[in-house]
């Protein structure tokens, strides 16, 4: 397969195979410009379709842990009928050998401790790969890493995130504008929320510091209710008011 890297000269032009159209592809390549500058590379199949790899140096990624000089993984994605061609091997290699390039001491990434989640990389695959867990939160989230050197430190979830809870009462979510699936489906549900009575504060996170502070491992989006840690998979509104027993 051959990729496109998105730089500041292409983004306007090119599509971001996980965005949807319209004004949440405009959201996510916003925050996507904003982070090029620190580092974040972003490589699409040349074939129109969700096959895709985006990372950046940890001290910037907008996730709560401490992995000073590795690079982070927020997200590898290969979907449909792209999958079981070695796509993600590629995909993988470039981040590593990037990595490599730079000095890195590894490259991180969440997934899960027992089986594949929703939006999450498959623990499988990344075992496969070499990668292994260096952190668990508490609700099933791990961090896995890929040392690149022998003395390479672990990195880790800071106490925020391996030990997610909030004081607030009611449904609470903590989103970003990383993904752009949250542009268009948080207003749906904070609508919903309010025909049905159900009370929902919505919190759009819009800087790096406070992304990296989140009560989360997940920070593009984290659904707490009474204060308790739910799901990072981002609902649609039927599916939160299913959750909600509505």
């Amino acid at each position: 397969m051959e990729y496109i890297q998105i730089t500041k000269e292409n983004i306007d032009a090119e599509h971001i195979c996980c965005a949807m159209s319209g004004k949440q592809g405009l959201a996510k390549k916003q925050w996507m410009r904003d982070r090029l500058d620190e580092g974040l590379v972003f490589y699409r199949s040349v074939e129109r379709g969700k096959c895709f790899i985006e990372y950046i140096p940890a001290e910037y990624a907008w996730v709560p842990v401490d992995a000073e000089g590795y690079m982070f993984i927020n997200c590898l994605w290969i979907a449909g009928s792209m999958k079981g061609k070695g796509y993600s091997n590629e995909l993988m290699d470039k981040c590593i050998s990037d990595a490599k390039k730079q000095g890195k001491s590894g490259v991180c990434i969440l997934s899960s401790a027992k089986r594949k989640k929703e939006f999450l990389s498959d623990p499988g695959y990344l075992a496969y790969k070499g990668f292994k867990i260096s952190d668990e939160a508490d609700c099933g989230i791990t961090l896995m890493y890929l040392p690149l050197h022998e003395d390479a430190v672990p990195p880790e979830f800071k106490p925020c995130a391996k030990h997610p809870h909030t004081d607030e009462t009611g449904f609470v979510i903590y989103y970003t504008d990383q993904c752009p699936f949250t542009y268009y489906w948080v207003p749906r549900v904070v609508e919903a929320a309010k025909e049905n009575g159900i009370e929902l504060k919505a919190v759009h996170v819009s800087d790096r510091q406070t992304a990296q502070n989140l009560p989360a491992p997940v920070t593009n989006y984290a659904l707490f209710r009474d204060g308790k840690f739910i799901t990072h998979a981002i609902q649609s509104d039927k599916k939160f008011l299913a959750l909600a027993g509505k």
